[in-house]
């Protein structure tokens, strides 16, 4: 099915701003903040950070929005999490870890253009419906422009993301048959989305032989019923996501893909976030 224009849009914006905003976790900025503030391993500094604009919640609630992690994989760091440190300083530690990640990683380039076009499409993100994305919208956006972006693309990439879950509940799939269909279509190394989202070698079995049982995997690999339901998901996260760049319009929307693709070519180029992923995207295999 040919991908309109709209949806190619969408597709290619999520790509520059989720590597922009992918300085947030994994880099080593970003880590030696949460050490600094007492976490107990990278994990519970990861928990921390992403959902400490929700507040001080309970493990439940961040293993219903983030989805795809096993619940016990988040139980180790939350809500231990709020005993280290309050939900506001997790999100000055994670300001700081992206300050100094985008500082090293751009040096001293002028985003003050891409990051006002950036506000101005994240402030027509959809958020109804989207705990993450709306937690994240009403969190003012730092003066300095480097960080003004980073608030822009980490509201535009939950937006998305809240959008992607619905799709998934929808599909149905639960978080492990979300995983195991994308891992076997996308051809990622099982054992690394294991480790990644913290499931066993038997409930992923358990996993595939639903999703078998479905119709969607076979022997493997993945069927054709199971390559249609992937891409009517994709199709509609793309769709779901189109607003802000409707609302930005296509000029402004075409001069921050202008603004942007050189800084995510950047990045991807430096953070290894980038080169192996859950996700599965390679921002700079994409924009060669």
């Amino acid at each position: 099915m040919p991908i309109d224009q709209n949806r190619l849009t969408s597709r290619r914006m999520w790509l520059l701003f989720e590597t922009y905003h992918d300085v947030t976790y994994f880099t080593p900025e970003s880590r030696a903040a949460t050490d600094a503030l007492g976490c107990k391993g990278g994990w519970m500094g990861y928990f921390g950070m992403r959902a400490a604009p929700l507040g001080a919640v309970a493990p439940e609630m961040v293993i219903s929005s983030f989805y795809n992690f096993h619940p016990r994989m988040v139980c180790r760091a939350i809500p231990d999490a709020w005993q280290v440190a309050t939900p506001e300083q997790y999100l000055a530690t994670r300001l700081k870890g992206a300050d100094g990640a985008l500082r090293r990683m751009l040096g001293d380039v002028d985003v003050s253009e891409a990051a006002e076009l950036a506000q101005e499409a994240a402030r027509n993100a959809p958020t109804a419906g989207r705990p993450l994305a709306a937690a994240n919208a009403i969190i003012p956006a730092p003066d300095e422009p480097h960080l003004k972006l980073w608030q822009a693309t980490t509201v535009l990439r939950e937006s998305r993301g809240d959008g992607h879950v619905a799709a998934l509940v929808a599909a149905p799939l639960d978080p492990i048959e979300t995983l195991v269909l994308f891992t076997t279509e996308r051809g990622v190394d099982p054992a690394y989305m294991r480790a990644a989202r913290g499931w066993s070698e038997e409930e992923w079995s358990l996993a595939e032989q639903r999703l078998q049982d479905r119709g969607l995997v076979q022997g493997g690999a993945v069927t054709q019923a199971g390559r249609d339901l992937r891409a009517d998901i994709e199709r509609r996260t793309d769709e779901a996501a189109e607003a802000p760049w409707q609302a930005l319009g296509q000029a402004k929307t075409e001069r921050l893909v202008e603004l942007m693709t050189p800084l995510a070519r950047s990045l991807g180029e430096q953070n290894e976030a980038m080169r192996q992923n859950p996700m599965d995207i390679n921002v700079v295999k994409e924009l060669s």
